[in-house]
């Protein structure tokens, strides 16, 4: 046995004693106040504020927050009251957290939590009916590590309809306003980005209640870790319409609500977190105890390995199971074998004879599941070996090897045998495909985790129904080329589920249908201008307009400078000779011209017109006729 193996078998039963006989201890003071107002006197009802609170409060005391004042439904004075009793608690408090759920406003910039009793008539009612968020940031100021506040109260404003305002300026906006905290190690969590309302859902709790109580007492989990898979939960559980917030920063250092069970061991990074639980399961293996594969379990409870411990944690107690029920059987036995002995009375004998007839039975029955629970353990342990083998003799190049051993060349065979031990070394580090039938879980179950992870990565889009379709196929194939791994995208598995698990945030693109392009973590309808449309490509495309059949236009009208031109083309004739205009006192008002002269016509006379081409004289065609 390696050194190696050694330490990690001392380590792991050291842990099982370590979780069998006391907890760790932590020196750190930790304090909590959880407010929850849902019973409002002049407003709407709330229903889940209060069940949220006792969620929350419930969480801290689990996880041994050394004080946690739990209130529900606080009017204005208890409120206050509250707050001045925490303040006393934090004054010597390491971490300080406040979580409030109930109607919060924001009036100005700034932020105020409503009490029960409050009427808001007018907006200056704000500063003596209701709690300013800053009041609450006063009081865990003097926490001397950390100090937390989440404010689960971005909801509509109930009084918005009814309140006056005094100044037309004053602005009162939904939602909650953005705040930075100015002391460090101070963060502030909204249900909401500042603006926006957030959703109570339609269960007991709301959305990111719920997903706090599931991360926020994890031992060890970094708190910002913390807030952004409480993020990814929330904008899965309400389609992406609701985003929790966060303000504030913190150092580089892990920080955490609560302590992690154990003293973490300095190990190099490992290329997949996989390597690690197979070298821990292995090892429990060898140990073959209940106390080894419990502790195993409780550091790895989920994945494909943990299916595995936990066949082998079954054949162990049907073994044990079997072997107690074939002593009591024998017990059973020793006593009838006695009473028929010592000649005891019929019924003692009868009785005898049922309770052996009942242990053997028993027996037969702890023999018959023992049997089976080492069936599943041998045949699970044998389709992991040969999983493990197939594909390590798939990546051996043993041509290659057996050419260069064959024309006697070292140097070539050495290389080529280093590249295949890289490659098995590389195939030990990473996770293995495996059917998921052995894991003891049904197909279905399996099949709908792997899609509702992958749809929190954003690689799937379609109903999360267990049903593994080309749909599935896909989303699985996108991750693969995300991620660089080479999951078997024909069937769901354990391994592809702990692979995605690890993916904190979205990793596949955003695919959006025909008609709507990627905004962030959401697809936006696309609008074109007037005068485009949108084409296959998905782009605005400008709309031709149809080529004028009439007259042509004015463009193709000759200008003023080709007039003369045309002039210059035209037939020439005759100089023109001026005419001279020559008025009458008396004329009937027609005009009379000949060659040299235009004069009107006398009164009492009219043209006639004798036909002809004008003559020598240009106005043979008509003349001046006077009666």
């Amino acid at each position: 046995m390696s050194l190696y193996t050694q330490i990690k078998l001392f380590a792991l039963v050291l842990g099982a004693l370590l979780v069998l006989t006391a907890e760790p201890a932590s020196a750190t003071k930790r304090v909590a106040l959880v407010i929850g107002n849902s019973t409002y006197q002049n407003a709407p009802l709330l229903p889940n504020p209060a069940n949220d609170a006792a969620a929350i409060a419930a969480t801290l005391k689990a996880a041994g927050f050394d004080v946690v004042d739990s209130r529900l439904n606080l009017s204005a004075t208890d409120m206050k009251r509250a707050l001045r009793d925490f303040a006393d608690q934090v004054r010597d408090a390491d971490i300080a957290l406040v979580y409030y759920a109930g109607h919060g406003i924001e009036i100005d910039g700034a932020n105020y939590l409503i009490p029960t009793d409050a009427r808001l008539e007018r907006d200056t009612d704000i500063y003596d009916e209701a709690f300013s968020l800053d009041r609450v940031l006063l009081a865990i100021e003097p926490a001397r590590q950390l100090r937390v506040v989440i404010v689960d109260a971005c909801r509509n404003n109930p009084f918005a309809d009814t309140m006056k305002r005094t100044v037309a300026s004053r602005s009162i906006s939904r939602g909650l306003a953005r705040v930075e905290p100015t002391v460090s190690n101070t963060l502030i969590a909204f249900a909401a980005k500042a603006g926006l309302t957030a959703l109570d859902g339609n269960s007991k709790n709301s959305p990111y209640a719920a997903a706090l109580v599931k991360y926020i007492a994890k031992p060890g989990l970094d708190l910002r870790r913390v807030f952004g898979f409480v993020r990814d939960d929330v904008l899965q559980a309400t389609g992406n319409r609701q985003e929790p917030y966060v303000y504030g920063s913190l150092g580089g250092e892990d920080v955490a609500l609560v302590p992690s069970a154990k003293a973490e061991e300095p190990t190099p990074a490992a290329a997949n977190p996989q390597s690690e639980v197979r070298r821990d399961y292995e090892l429990a293996l060898q140990l073959n105890n209940k106390a080894a594969l419990g502790v195993f379990l409780s550091q790895h409870p989920d994945g494909y390995y943990a299916s595995l411990a936990k066949l082998q944690l079954n054949q162990i107690e049907a073994e044990d199971a079997r072997i107690a029920a074939t002593e009591k059987a024998r017990q059973a036995e020793q006593q009838r074998v006695r009473l028929a002995s010592e000649g005891a009375q019929r019924t003692d004998q009868e009785k005898a004879a049922a309770d052996l007839k009942a242990a053997e039975n028993a027996r037969i029955a702890a023999e018959t599941t023992k049997q089976v629970a080492q069936q599943q353990a041998t045949d699970a342990e044998r389709k992991r070996a040969a999983s493990e083998a197939s594909i390590i003799a798939a990546l051996t190049p043993r041509s290659a090897t057996e050419n260069s051993l064959a024309a006697g060349s070292p140097p070539a065979a050495e290389s080529v045998q280093n590249d295949t031990n890289a490659k098995i070394a590389a195939l030990n580090d990473g996770p293995h495909q495996v059917d998921p039938a052995r894991a003891d879980i049904p197909q279905a179950d399996l099949a709908r985790s792997v899609q509702s992870e992958l749809s929190r990565v954003g690689c799937f889009t379609g109903a999360v129904d267990g049903e593994w379709n080309a749909a599935s196929q896909r989303s699985l194939a996108l991750f693969n080329r995300q991620a660089g791994t080479k999951f078997d995208t024909k069937l769901a598995s354990l391994d592809a589920l702990d692979a995605i698990k690890l993916r904190p945030s979205r990793i596949c693109p955003m695919i959006c249908d025909h008609g709507y392009r990627a905004d962030g973590d959401q697809c936006s309808k696309i609008t074109c201008a007037e005068g485009s449309f949108l084409n296959d490509d998905n782009e605005c495309e400008k709309r031709r307009g149809k080529k004028p059949v009439a007259s042509r236009s004015t463009d193709e009208r000759p200008t003023r400078a080709d007039r003369p031109a045309r002039e210059k083309l035209a037939p020439a004739a005759e100089a023109p000779v001026p005419r001279r205009q020559a008025t009458a006192k008396g004329s009937s008002g027609q005009i009379y011209c000949d060659r040299l002269l235009c004069r009107q016509v006398n009164r009492g006379c009219h043209i006639e017109s004798r036909g002809g081409n004008g003559g020598a004289d240009g106005n043979a065609g008509n003349v001046e006729v006077c009666n």
